[in-house]
């Protein structure tokens, strides 16, 4: 049996108009999916959308016969939460790709992997260790910004799921181009502040893309959410541009996390979202 896990994405640190299209650094968080793949008959009944195209695509990319799927059986294990802007399907997609390569005991690179993803939905950059500057139409990378320090995040879940092929259909070139100097300057920052570890800079950087992503895909009670940010010191906040997840920084050892919690649920902030979970933003990449 040969197995590949790809971590989950607490939204994007930044997602906008970059020079010259529209570009994402995801979030990568410690919720992963783990496919594995075997010699067996297939069953597409029991695997997520999109594995067993994924598998055909590489198994093509490897030069062997699409037939040879029907000899191969998919099975997963994921604690991501699906259709809420956190990269459940790019995870899915990219560990189903490199498991089918490496039960052929073929490697192959982050970008090929990246470039395959793309080819059967808009991914998230989640397969790249290093946070990364992302077409996530094309599978162009723009600049790999290496790995950040330790950072803390809590996840806010809503029960609103989006499809995300529908939120990319929606018409949102002109408002993207709007934005393009605010994106510009925001990845300047997040690019200032993964060179430096800065935490604050992190959070000024994807606060402002979350504030910028309000005109395309609001999110509940934002203005509620950037006063808790202010409340408790936190480092800011960033959202799943494309779902509808919503996540705020912190370090354990500087923020009561359980004070900002208890004040979530005991506000109308809790009506939008009912789940709340600590993570830590790691680095990403194919395990």
């Amino acid at each position: 049996m040969t197995e590949a896990t790809c971590p989950a994405s607490c939204g994007e640190l930044i997602q906008g108009w970059i020079a010259g299209s529209e570009k994402l650094v995801s979030c990568p968080i410690n919720w992963f999916s783990t496919v594995a793949v075997t010699s067996g008959n297939a069953n597409a009944s029991r695997e997520r959308p999109l594995m067993r195209r994924a598998l055909i695509l590489a198994l093509e990319t490897l030069g062997i016969p699409a037939t040879e799927s029907l000899h191969l059986k998919i099975d997963y294990d994921s604690d991501i939460p699906v259709a809420k802007g956190m990269a459940s399907s790019t995870a899915d997609i990219a560990a189903t790709i490199a498991a089918t390569y490496r039960h052929f005991k073929s490697s192959i690179s982050e970008h090929k992997i990246a470039r395959m993803c793309v080819q059967l939905e808009p991914s998230d950059s989640t397969m790249f260790g290093d946070l990364t500057l992302f077409d996530h139409h094309t599978g162009a990378v723009t600049e790999r910004y290496g790995e950040f320090g330790d950072l803390d995040i809590l996840v806010l879940e809503s029960p609103v799921t989006i499809d995300t092929s529908a939120y990319h259909e929606i018409v949102r070139e002109h408002k993207l181009i709007q934005s393009a100097d605010a994106l510009s300057k925001a990845a300047q920052q997040l690019a200032l502040a993964i060179k430096r570890r800065q935490n604050t800079t992190l959070g000024i950087a994807a606060t402002a893309s979350a504030i910028e992503s309000q005109a395309i895909l609001p999110k509940p009670y934002f203005t509620e959410l950037l006063e808790l940010v202010e409340k408790y010191d936190l480092y800011g906040l960033n959202v799943a541009h494309s779902g509808s997840a919503v996540g705020l920084f912190y370090h354990t050892a500087v923020h009561d996390i359980e004070r900002v919690i208890y004040d979530i649920t005991h506000s109308p902030v809790h009506d939008a979202y009912t789940q709340a979970h600590q993570r830590q933003l790691i680095a990403g990449g194919i395990r």
